[in-house]
C-alpha cells in the first residue's frame, strides 16, 4: 500500500489570516475571547511561538501571548473551505477518508503512477490545495496510515515527507523517536511507559511483550509494541468519513456549583443534540455526558441505550441518570463545562428485534420518536403562521 496523510496547516488559523491580509505574520487565537470562559480552538504558528496551543483557556493564552488577536470562530466559512479541500483531494484518489474539517488519508495505490510517482504526486497535491484555497498544507507519504501521518508532521508547516518502505528502514528511523510518536501512546500512557524506562519506540522495540501486557494491559501492550516498529494494518475506508457522534458542550461564564442549575442545562443541551440528529433517519446506541470542573479536570460517562433511540425521552432519561450517578444530591461541585452526546448510530430501519412481535419497550420507545418529531416541526409551523399573519 502506499498512503498519502494531508493535514492543513493551522487550518482556522489560516483561513482568518488569509481573509485579513493584515493579520498574516502575527499571532492569531481562534476560540473563546481573552477575557472569556472557553478554549483556544486553534492558533497560528506565530501565537505557538509564545506557548499557546489548542485546547488552552483562552485567559491563558491572553496571559501568555497578550499581543495576540483573538477570533471567533466562523465555522460557515471554514466548512465551505473544507469542501474546496477535499474537492481538490478526490483528484488524487477515489479512496479518501475524512480524518476531520481539515485532516484526511487517501490511498493512492492505484494512481501514484498517473503522476510520476509519490514525489511529483505529493507536490502536485499541495501546489492544487495552495493555488484553490490559498493555504498550505503538510503531506506524508507512507506504506501505511500510520507512517503517514507521522510523516506529515515531519516538516510542518508547508512540509512533505517521504517515510522510508522497507521493514528494516522503518524500524532503524522510528528507533530513536520519543514514545510519544505512536499511536497509543499519550500523556499518561508516555508517563506509565518513561517510569518503567520506555522512553523511546527503540526502548519498546527491545521489551518483553509479556512485561508490557501487564503494565498496560493486552490491548494496548499489542497494539503499541506493533505500533512502535511501525506495523499498522489498518486500511483507508471513506465509510468512515461519516459524522460518528453528534454533541453540544456549555461552557459556564463563572464556575457553576449549582446542581439543578447545571441540570437545565444539560436538558437544553440534550434538545439541541435531539433536533440536529433527528436531521439524519437513524438511532443511536450510545449516551454520554461530559463534566469538566475548574481546575480542568474532565470526566465522560457513558451509557448504553436499550434500544436504539432519536427521541428527547430516551435522551434525557439516560443523560439525567449519568449526571445523577455522577454529581449526587448534596454533593458540592464547581464546574466550568457541561456537555451532552450521542454516538454509535444504526440505521432508522434497523431492528434489534423481530417487528412482528415489539416490546413495550419498542412500542413506547416508537410513540417517543413520534412525538419528538412533531416537536421538531412545530417551530417552522409556527413560523409560517405568523408569516401569513
Amino acid at each position: 500500500m502506499i498512503i498519502l496523510h494531508v493535514d492543513m496547516d493551522a487550518f482556522f488559523a489560516s483561513v482568518e489570516q488569509r481573509d485579513h491580509p493584515e493579520w498574516r505574520g502575527k499571532p492569531v487565537i481562534v476560540g473563546s475571547g481573552p477575557n472569556e470562559r472557553g478554549v483556544v480552538s486553534t492558533c497560528s504558528y506565530e501565537a505557538r511561538k509564545f506557548g499557546v496551543h489548542s485546547a488552552m483557556p483562552s485567559r491563558t493564552a491572553f496571559a501568555k501571548c497578550p499581543e495576540g488577536i483573538f477570533v471567533k470562530p466562523r465555522m460557515g466559512v471554514y466548512k465551505e473551505v473544507s469542501d474546496k479541500v477535499f474537492e481538490v483531494l478526490e483528484r488524487f484518489s477515489p479512496e479518501v477518508q475524512k480524518v476531520s474539517i481539515d485532516e484526511a488519508f487517501l490511498d493512492i495505490t492505484g494512481t501514484v503512477h498517473l503522476f510520476g510517482g509519490m514525489q511529483k504526486l505529493g507536490e502536485k497535491l499541495r501546489a492544487d490545495v495552495f493555488s484553490e484555497t490559498g493555504l498550505t498544507c503538510s503531506v506524508g507519504i507512507a506504506p501505511n496510515k500510520l507512517l503517514s501521518k507521522i510523516g506529515s508532521e515531519q516538516k510542518k508547516p508547508n512540509g512533505f515527507y517521504i517515510m522510508p518502505f522497507e521493514k528494516k528502514e522503518i524500524q532503524e528511523w522510528l528507533e530513536s523517536k520519543k514514545a510519544g510518536i505512536i499511536w497509543g501512546v499519550g500523556k499518561k500512557t508516555a508517563e506509565i511507559l518513561s517510569a518503567k524506562g520506555f522512553r523511546t519506540c527503540g526502548d519498546i522495540q527491545r521489551a518483553d511483550l509479556r512485561f508490557l501486557i501487564k503494565l498496560l494491559g493486552e490491548a494496548a501492550a499489542k497494539s503499541i509494541y506493533a505500533h512502535s516498529f511501525g506495523i499498522d494494518n489498518t486500511r483507508v475506508s471513506a465509510e468512515d468519513a461519516e459524522e460518528k457522534s453528534v454533541s453540544r458542550e456549555y461552557t459556564f461564564s463563572e464556575d457553576e456549583n449549582n446542581r439543578e442549575e447545571t441540570r437545565k442545562i444539560l436538558i437544553e443541551l440534550v434538545s439541541e443534540v435531539g433536533r440536529k440528529f433527528r436531521e439524519e433517519p437513524r438511532r443511536a446506541k450510545t449516551i454520554k455526558i461530559k463534566m469538566r470542573d475548574n481546575e480542568f479536570n474532565t470526566i465522560t460517562r457513558q451509557i448504553r441505550a436499550p434500544l436504539p433511540a432519536c427521541d428527547d425521552m430516551t435522551f434525557r432519561h439516560l443523560a439525567l441518570k449519568l449526571f445523577d450517578e455522577e454529581w449526587k444530591e448534596g454533593q458540592v461541585k464547581f464546574l466550568r463545562l457541561i456537555g451532552f452526546g450521542v454516538s454509535d448510530f444504526t440505521s432508522l430501519n434497523d431492528k434489534e428485534e423481530p417487528s412482528l412481535f415489539p416490546s413495550e419497550l419498542a412500542l413506547q420507545m416508537e410513540k417517543r420518536e413520534k412525538l419528538s418529531s412533531v416537536l421538531d416541526k412545530l417551530p417552522r409551523l409556527l413560523n409560517n403562521e405568523n408569516s401569513v399573519s
